[in-house]
């Protein structure tokens, strides 16, 4: 059948659509482009891939896009399909839909903007938290301007096609074709399905590139289908066994015995000489506090003067990396010492109830544990997690509206959320209690709304006036903090969930995952530095080692302060990483492997080292292997 017949036969707006489709994903596509042209590293055949792989899925992402409307016209009668009233609902429908593409477009721009990926995971939590996201889009962007556009833009493609679309309205058929042609229609999204998947056309040697050869409605359709990956499906893999076997020998501490001869229980005995030390732990997670804002680091904005000089009175670890991207990938990491397995983070996951947390252990001390948020706790399931995890919540739904001085999409200014510390602590400290309190700020994001009149940035004008205000608010608490009693008795610790950007030209850009973490506690802890290289999974160890606690452990993590881990374990939630030895080993769906030498800071392809990728599979086979065998539970 000629094109032309195509067109105007019933199903010729589908046809249409698929064009309008591809036009203004090549439009989107080539807007990326240019604007992260110097990062692309371009060449012929790499702009050949881009918008031959980019075609692949869009065409991949038209076929999922149009299942419903191919139903539709199947089982409509020509009667029905060729009325004045149908006419005008056809109408209707195919505007909304390109309106459909037109925002869609539009939202990719900002997502770009924000996060320099496709739509992906972090989209579909968008699509599920809705009031948090809203709130933020209307805070954030001139949303009346945005949708006129929109409108204006959706019309006038219309208005282009209408002539068109009218042919196809008055055409006639015979049920038998239009079956035979739905199932046609029908095998193609079938077939993708089994079969493809986002790695199967990619442009491993450049990130950036990668990311532009995607459709961004295909990655929505995927993320919603590969919210966990199997690891022995997905990844390199070894006997469970041997797995277990020589993660025995990476975990192993001085201080540290297996309470079994069971391989895959790793259980262990931890012991400190000495009494323990009840101190209280003040945890402040930053929301996207990467380490390059500190002068330290090289940063040169000023807008984190009051974390400086902190950091300078603080035992700060200046070689500490995040796990992840993501604000729940820093909070599994730092409370579970777990490497980030592919897919969700454990925090989103379903039967993540009971884990084997730093809450649990110390709850189990005797400790009072609270997880203190800005914001509503539901967001990405942060309650549920922590609250079957040995926390007591306390987030937005438990201010007082005297206690809301400001607040935005996400929640209460930091300040406010300090000051809700400051209460659940003195009453800890009355009822005789230790306490941990982990808290996570939220300021520091997107839209960068903070109280006027505290820094000299503006409100909403971007991140670096949202760094500052944390900045000033994290100092006022400490100074707050100095009036209580427990003061004295107290670690503070200051550490970020992830870094502000995650984008980089390669797989797991690693500048793009370090960050600070320093403990600041006067009256208890010498101030130093600690270059040693380690990452969230080490934080609770940590702690521990800090409490001079004995304690059973299943964490995966080391004491940072007493068996240098020298390694680091950071990922996205499909490509996991090891950092050990200056070479960075990376596994990546379908059982690929990528190694990288990092030399001052530069990140280069280099030859794979088997040991380093023995040391990688081992740590994230297992990982995955506890969690669905309920062996790294509490009380298991």
């Amino acid at each position: 059948m000629k094109f032309r017949n195509i067109l105007q036969s019933r199903y010729g707006g589908l046809a249409i659509f698929s064009l309008i489709f591809i036009a203004l994903s090549f439009l989107v596509r080539t807007i990326l482009l240019i604007k992260d042209f110097q990062n692309v590293e371009l060449s012929v055949i790499r702009f050949f891939k881009i918008y031959t792989f980019g075609l692949f899925y869009d065409l991949i992402a038209i076929s999922y896009f149009i299942i419903p409307f191919v139903l539709y016209l199947l089982i409509i009668p020509d009667k029905i399909f060729n009325s004045k009233i149908h006419r005008w609902i056809s109408y209707a429908f195919f505007t909304i839909s390109i309106g459909i593409l037109v925002f869609s477009g539009i939202g990719e721009w900002f997502f770009w903007e924000e996060f320099s990926v496709r739509y992906n995971f972090i989209a579909v939590d968008y699509l599920i938290y809705t009031h948090e996201v809203i709130s933020n889009i209307k805070e954030s962007y001139p949303m009346p301007i945005i949708i006129f556009g929109m409108l204006v833009l959706s019309g006038g493609i219309f208005a282009l096609v209408k002539r068109q679309f009218d042919q196809c309205i008055n055409s006639e058929s015979k049920f038998v074709k239009r079956l035979i042609t739905s199932v046609v229609l029908w095998m193609i999204p079938t077939i993708a399905f089994l079969t493809i998947d986002k790695t199967s056309a990619e442009i491993p040697e450049n990130t950036y590139s990668n990311e532009l050869a995607h459709n961004g409605i295909y990655q929505v359709f995927s993320a919603f289908r590969n919210n966990e990956l199997d690891y022995k499906s997905f990844y390199e893999s070894m006997d469970d066994k041997e797995a277990f076997s020589n993660l025995r020998k990476l975990i192993k501490t001085s201080n540290s015995e297996f309470i079994s001869n069971d391989v895959f229980d790793v259980t262990r005995k931890i012991t400190y000489p000495g009494e323990d030390k009840n101190y209280n732990v003040m945890m402040i997670t930053v929301e996207s506090l990467s380490g390059s804002f500190f002068t330290k680091f090289g940063g040169t904005d000023n807008i984190t003067s009051n974390m400086d000089t902190i950091a300078q009175q603080s035992l700060f670890f200046t070689n500490f990396y995040a796990t992840g991207t993501r604000t729940v990938r820093g909070m599994e990491a730092l409370t579970l010492s777990l490497p980030p397995t592919p897919g969700y983070s454990i925090v989103k996951r379903p039967k993540n109830e009971g884990m084997f947390t730093l809450g649990n252990v110390l709850k189990s001390k005797g400790y009072n544990t609270n997880f203190i948020y800005a914001g509503n706790g539901y967001f990405d399931n942060m309650n549920y997690f922590f609250g079957n995890s040995g926390y007591n919540i306390v987030d937005k739904s438990d201010f007082k509206k005297e206690e809301i001085t400001f607040e935005n999409a996400w929640g209460v200014c930091d300040e406010d959320l300090f000051a809700k510390a400051m209460q659940v602590a003195d009453k800890a400290h009355h009822s005789g209690k230790p306490f941990h309190n982990f808290i996570m700020t939220t300021s520091n994001h997107r839209p960068y709304t903070y109280p006027e009149g505290k820094i000299d940035i503006p409100s909403h004008t971007g991140r670096k006036g949202a760094v500052k205000y944390t900045d000033y608010a994290i100092a006022k608490f400490l100074r707050e903090a100095r009036k209580h009693e427990w003061f004295n008795n107290t670690l503070f610790v200051i550490v970020a969930d992830h870094c502000a950007s995650s984008a980089g030209k390669t797989s797991l850009p690693v500048k793009k995952y370090h960050i600070p973490l320093m403990i600041y506690a006067p009256r208890i802890i010498k101030a130093r530095e600690v270059k040693t290289m380690a990452s969230q999974i080490d934080f609770a160890p940590t702690v521990m080692g800090l409490l001079n606690m004995d304690y059973t452990s299943k964490f995966f993590g080391k004491d940072i302060l007493l068996d240098h881990p020298d390694r680091a374990l950071i990922g996205t939630y499909q490509k996991i990483g090891l950092l050990k030895n200056n070479l960075l080993t990376v596994q990546l769906p379908t059982k690929r492997i990528e190694s990288y030498s990092i030399e001052n800071g530069d990140q280069k392809a280099c030859k794979l080292n088997k040991s380093e990728l023995k040391d990688a599979i081992t740590y994230y086979q297992t990982a995955s292997y506890l969690f669905h065998h309920k062996g790294y539970n509490f009380n298991k």
